[in-house]
């Protein structure tokens, strides 16, 4: 057989969890054919012999299963012979030899589960499993919704600790009380009640309905049952529960709060294969092709125009046999235009071609006039701006005689 650690031969054959076993180790009490184990060492449980307080270990050791109801004002260690309060050992019958799994503080009660199942200990009872623990716990008032967030946020205990975030929601009211429902993965010393504390609430009563998947059922206070094959397994399946992967998520939307399936983010985060490129392809002489269909992003078509604009004339004129098109005019300009027209009817070369006449209101160009000085040069008017322009210079005899 292979060689294992001494600590884990230990937990298997049913004296504790790891830690407990450690500590056999490093107090001198284990040896392995005689001689001292240091923590680290390895031993074959079937050719070596090792033996704890010089007690042989068993060959083949038949595992337990309990689950236990925890009555409130007993504790879940081992006592001196000086201490006369119940223990959850002494309660059980032939449970010296078993761990408890899910210890609850002396005040508490509900579901705790017994074994000597060394490997299952570990696994429920090991911060990195994060393993679901529930509890019913009734507060003395009724809680506000600041108070609320601020235990589902989590807090910092007085030794230091901080709490992860938990699930707490409430169930009801009795009487001043309040019953609300605790979703725990950790398992910290006097947890629920340091951070009812800390957050100005009360516990009166604090039970333990569920760890895991095993429920807390109909069992009555100080009642205990063996597991069932079905609910062994169950707890050794959810030992080591999936570790969900990660999927990147695109920059500023939404976290979603549904679980990934391992598989599907395995075949997203899968590197290996080359991905299909958005862009469209390129042709031999360097110009990329568009697919047919599609619109080139920036342009906005003509009907999406927004509602209410000022409608404008159009900038190109068409002639067609000396008639201008009016269809692009104003109704204020095609009445100027029609005016116009009939006025200079008769005259040769008049109405045909002549631009329309705009209206000369407040926001209209001033006409523009003319005039010419003495000095032979002419003097254009536009209303608040005059420019001058010179006229060419005439020439005279004396002139032509150089």
């Amino acid at each position: 057989m292979v060689e294992e650690r001494v600590q884990k031969i230990l937990a298997r054959a049913g004296y504790g969890s790891r830690r407990s076993c450690e500590d056999l180790i490093t107090t001198g009490r284990v040896t392995v054919n005689g001689k001292a184990v240091l923590l680290g060492e390895k031993a074959d449980a079937e050719s070596d012999t090792i033996t704890v307080d010089g007690k042989t270990l068993p060959t083949e050791l038949q595992l337990r299963y309990i689950a236990y109801y925890k009555p409130r004002f007993v504790l879940c260690d081992k006592v001196y012979d000086e201490d006369t309060r119940r223990t959850v050992f002494n309660m059980v019958e032939g449970a010296s030899d078993l761990a408890v799994v899910g210890r609850l503080d002396y005040e508490s009660e509900g579901l705790v589960i017994l074994t000597n199942d060394g490997d299952m200990v570990n696994k429920l009872t090991h911060p990195r499993y994060q393993h679901e623990k529930e509890y019913r716990v009734l507060v003395a008032t009724h809680p506000d919704v600041k108070q609320m967030e601020i235990w589902r946020r989590g807090v910092v205990l007085e030794d230091g600790h901080r709490t992860s975030p938990a699930s707490v929601t409430v169930e009801g009211t009795a009487g001043k009380g309040t019953w609300i429902r605790v979703i725990l993965k950790e398992g910290h010393k006097r947890q629920i009640r340091e951070t009812a504390k800390l957050t100005g609430l009360f516990v009166v009563k604090l039970v333990r309905t569920r760890i895991a998947t095993l429920r807390l059922g109909k069992l009555k206070t100080g009642d205990y049952r063996p597991l069932t094959s079905e609910e062994i397994g169950a707890l050794k399946d959810t030992s080591r529960p999936p570790r969900l992967l990660k999927t990147p998520r695109r920059m500023g939307a939404a976290r979603s709060h549904t679980k990934t399936d391992p598989e599907e983010a395995t075949k997203r985060n899968d590197f290996s294969k080359p991905r299909p490129s958005s862009r469209a392809p390129r042709s031999t002489n360097g110009s990329s092709e568009r697919p047919t269909g599609t619109k080139p992003t920036g342009t906005r078509p003509s009907s999406a125009r927004p509602s209410g604009s000022r409608s404008t004339r159009s900038t190109t004129s068409t002639y067609s046999s000396g008639s201008r098109k009016t269809d692009s005019f104003s109704p204020e300009e095609k009445s100027t235009y029609n005016d116009g027209k009939r006025s200079n009817s008769g005259k040769p070369g008049a109405a045909g071609n002549r631009s329309p006449r705009r209206p000369t209101g407040s926001g209209s160009r001033p006409p523009r006039t003319s005039s010419r000085g003495a000095s032979g040069n002419s003097t254009h008017s536009t209303g608040t701006r005059s420019t001058t322009v010179r006229s060419p210079r005439r020439t005279t005899k004396k002139d032509e005689q150089y």
